[in-house]
């Protein structure tokens, strides 16, 4: 059932907070803390070597218009976790015109390993949503971050999507940017922003002690879409960028990318 918020602002949408915290015991990842809420469902998967493994689960439909939705993972420190969803996250026209938000916050402790590699996020016609997901890091944090959006499903029209990521290593930000689409975002669809592509996203490696960064990669070409892995002023991070017909040649893109991002950094 459908809890409303709290926030006269959200007046006919539902408010959910999911929390997740692992630790080491001094022998392997564990995860006292799994707290479900709202749409979202934890479950422990089976471990991959000294990787704990989380899935979320969509318990209800969601977002809609007017909800407010957070997820807090904390990976403490010398943990190694990989959290993941279960199906594409589609955001739907509420009953209300109110925009929905879906805020991320991703930690991770002196030494810590986190993934986060969610399934995408589908933008369908009429919905609207504001999605953030914040990152903070210690200097010795390492983090793999996957995000992919579907602008409309086959045939329609997206609704109006706002995504930002602001990633901070040691209290310092190394990241921030904020990309918007749909109809009220000028230009969304044009050759600066997707040159006609639907299908958007993004890959991100932090990892410490890197000796010497790699050159920017160039990837894909016009029918198969393009991606561009470069370094970041943080000489610890890369980003790679990609836009593609399809959510099938957005993956091979990035997966790609992080292919040679991985490669470089076990030769660095």
């Amino acid at each position: 059932m459908r809890r409303p918020a709290t926030d006269p602002a959200h007046p006919a949408g539902l408010s959910a907070t999911a929390r997740l915290r692992a630790t080491h015991n001094g022998r392997t990842t564990t995860v006292p803390l799994l707290h479900s809420d709202g749409p979202f469902h934890l479950r422990r998967l089976r471990p991959h070597g000294e990787r704990a493994r989380v899935c979320v689960l969509g318990a209800m439909s969601a977002p809609l218009g007017g909800d407010q939705l957070a997820l807090d993972i904390t990976a403490a420190a010398h943990t190694r976790l990989e959290v993941t969803t279960a199906a594409a996250t589609i955001a739907l026209r509420g009953a209300t015109p109110d925009p929905a938000t879906y805020d991320v916050r991703l930690t991770a402790g002196a030494g810590a390993s986190l993934h986060w590699l969610p399934q995408p996020l589908i933008s369908t016609d009429g919905s609207s949503l504001r999605q953030t997901c914040r990152v903070d890091l210690e200097g010795t944090s390492h983090v793999l971050l996957r995000e992919e959006q579907l602008l409309g499903r086959s045939a329609e029209p997206p609704g109006h999507l706002s995504t930002r990521l602001t990633v901070l290593r040691a209290g310092r930000t190394i990241l921030d940017q904020q990309t918007v689409y749909g109809t009220q975002a000028p230009a969304w669809d044009g050759p600066a922003v997707l040159g006609g592509h639907r299908a958007a996203g993004q890959l991100l490696l932090v990892t410490p002690d890197v000796e010497s960064p790699p050159a920017s990669l160039v990837l894909g070409d016009p029918l198969r879409g393009h991606c561009i892995l470069s370094p970041l002023a943080d000489e610890a991070a890369l980003l790679a960028t990609a836009v593609a017909p399809t959510l099938a040649g957005l993956r091979q893109l990035l997966d790609a990318a992080l292919a040679h991002a991985v490669g470089t950094r076990r030769t660095a």
